[in-house]
């Protein structure tokens, strides 16, 4: 597969992005372009996309860049720069170019349907813009860095070696208990170091959110925060129907299978840090050791599902696209950034040889494998489909794929244990996001609570999505601290409850994938080629499913995953 560059119209090749005295001109030429056709409209629209879509890939690199390495003043200088500079100026030239498209008199002539979202898309932001927010979301992104920052600069010491968070949360796999509760609570006593510190960016992050919305006429920031993401298929209440139906639903099941952990390991009680650990006391598996193994891996196994897939990993290791290894001083966490300009998207973690890992790999892909089926759509708006679908390209990805590692695992015996880990963990997803979408909710509609209100809080609430044998006696602070690690909290408020939405999806087609593959693939592929011109439920239908989360779809749902389970257990 070849590089896919978008060919520019409107600016110069030449032309990039340094700061907005450079940039202001195209804006101006776009306010004041008059427009005498439907035609003219849509050219008019496509000049609009190329310009969001050259600022979208400069801004991307200075992320990307940053997060790389965090020890490096001059890529976060640049990064402060965009955000402060540079896209301050940008939204109110949004905001009029959203106003001279929406009462344009030729936007009722345009092709029937294949703008409906997009239009829609652009009267709420219409809704929501106010000059003042401006400042208060400058300041929001400054606060925002400092998390991962923060979390970057967090190691402990292991056997005599320094290493970052996630790489020592891979000696909680050790069949060695005493070990396991030794990293356990290092890695515990180093998140509270930093407690204090991150309440207050917390609580800085709160009051400017909820100012935010109240300059927009809200009465709270997460009411805010559903219009703001676009949440036009489902409300509120339908967040709280999806709480419910897991609690009811997914945690029997659940207590189930911790029960029988704690059988298998034969311990008394099951503690925090017994619940990486294979329940057989195996080793831990190990898909592979080296960043380039893994992509040759992921490379193999998506090209058995389909070259075209494993064609799109290919060409991200051949451009350099691909950032996988762990180290000091490189932000946490993994994502896949869309490249809008240069139509190649690139793969960011931090990979330590672990099953983890291998999980976060395919997980990205199926990201990617999104973004480049969405590089021939006309506009740019066009290919950032809403997270619930974006999730739902990559939780599939995660579970088509798992039938094709024996890539990584040449043993049948870990193969298995892989696929084993892998539906636990899908099962597993279900609750923690329960839990924190519920802990978001709460947060933001109690309004001036305490950092003791807040903690006492998420321990009630994630008591209700925890196994009832799962045993903290000792650790109750590192509990009532525990959503201190989820960065969504901190960098992307409410973009959380999709992944529990896209793991339903993601059941129903790898369901549909063991029954039939070609025909899987070949409705994973066209739903996914739609990007967002069309709404989330029938880009769902497209995929060969159903947007549910009704209790009896839950129940479905992972009854299927449960009984996989004992399949395999049994084989």
């Amino acid at each position: 597969m070849q590089s896919q560059k978008l060919k520019r119209n409107f600016l110069p090749e030449t032309f990039t992005v340094t700061n907005w005295q450079t940039l202001e001109p195209y804006f101006k030429n776009l306010l004041d372009d008059e427009v005498h056709s439907a035609e003219e409209l849509q050219l008019w629209m496509r000049n609009r996309s190329e310009l969001e879509s050259i600022i979208n890939e400069d801004m991307a690199w200075r992320y990307i860049n940053m997060n790389c390495d965090t020890t490096d003043e001059k890529l976060a200088e640049s990064f402060e720069f965009f955000v402060t500079e540079i896209e301050p100026n940008i939204a109110p030239f949004t905001d009029k170019l959203n106003k001279k498209l929406i009462s344009n008199s030729f936007v009722n002539q345009l092709p029937k349907g294949k703008y409906d979202i997009y239009l829609r898309g652009l009267k709420r932001s219409i809704e929501l813009f106010r000059e003042e927010n401006i400042p208060l979301a400058v300041e929001i992104n400054k606060l925002q860095q400092e998390y991962g920052k923060v979390c970057a600069a967090m190691t402990v010491e292991i056997d005599g070696e320094t290493m970052t968070l996630q790489k020592a949360a891979k000696h909680l796999e050790s069949t060695n208990r005493e070990h396991r509760k030794m990293v356990y609570e290092k890695i515990a006593e180093r998140r509270l170091q930093d407690k204090n510190v991150l309440d207050e960016q917390l609580n800085n992050l709160i009051e400017l959110r909820q100012n935010i919305a109240a300059n927009a006429g809200y009465n709270n920031f997460r009411d805010y925060m559903h219009d703001e993401l676009g949440r036009f298929d489902y409300s509120i209440q339908d967040c709280f129907n999806f709480h419910e139906a897991i609690k009811e639903v997914a945690m029997p099941v659940m207590n189930y299978l911790s029960d029988e952990r704690k059988a298998e390991l034969q311990v008394d009680t099951l503690r925090p840090y017994d619940l990486a650990v294979d329940p057989s006391n195996l080793p831990p598996l190990k898909p592979f050791d080296t960043a380039t193994e893994l992509t040759e891996k992921t490379i193999e196994a998506f090209n058995t599902i389909d070259t075209y897939f494993g064609s799109c990993i290919n060409t991200m290791q051949k451009m350099q696209y691909l950032n996988l290894d762990s180290r000091i001083g490189k932000a946490p966490g993994g994502f896949m950034y869309p490249l809008m300009e240069s139509g190649v998207p690139f793969i960011y973690m931090n990979s330590v040889g672990s099953q983890n890992d291998l999980i976060t790999m395919v997980h990205e892909g199926g990201h990617a494998i999104h973004s480049f089926l969405c590089v021939p759509l006309e506009l740019a708006s066009f290919k950032n489909p809403p997270s619930e679908v974006a999730e739902l390209a990559s939780m599939s990805m995660e579970l088509m794929s798992m039938e094709h590692w024996d890539t990584f695992f040449k043993n049948r015996d870990d193969y298995k244990r892989a696929k084993i880990d892998q539906l636990e963990k899908v099962l597993e997803t279900l609750p923690w996001v329960a839990a924190v979408d519920k802990f978001q909710h709460w947060m933001y509609e109690n309004k001036n609570h305490t950092n003791q209100q807040r903690k006492d809080a998420w321990v009630k609430i994630v008591t209700d999505y925890n196994p009832t044998n799962l045993d903290f006696t000792g650790y109750q602070e590192n509990l009532s601290y525990q959503w201190q690690k989820q960065l969504h909290i901190y960098e992307v408020p409410f973009y959380y409850i999709e992944y529990g939405m896209a793991q339903l999806g993601a059941i129903a087609v790898w369901r549909n994938y063991k029954t039939n593959p070609q025909k899987t693939i070949e409705q994973y592929k066209a739903a996914l080629s739609l990007g967002y011109t069309v709404g989330i439920k029938d880009i769902y239908a497209a995929a060969g499913i159903k947007f549910d989360f009704s209790k009896a779809y839950v129940k479905e749902l992972i009854d299927f995953v449960f009984d996989e389970l004992k399949v395999l257990k049994n084989v």
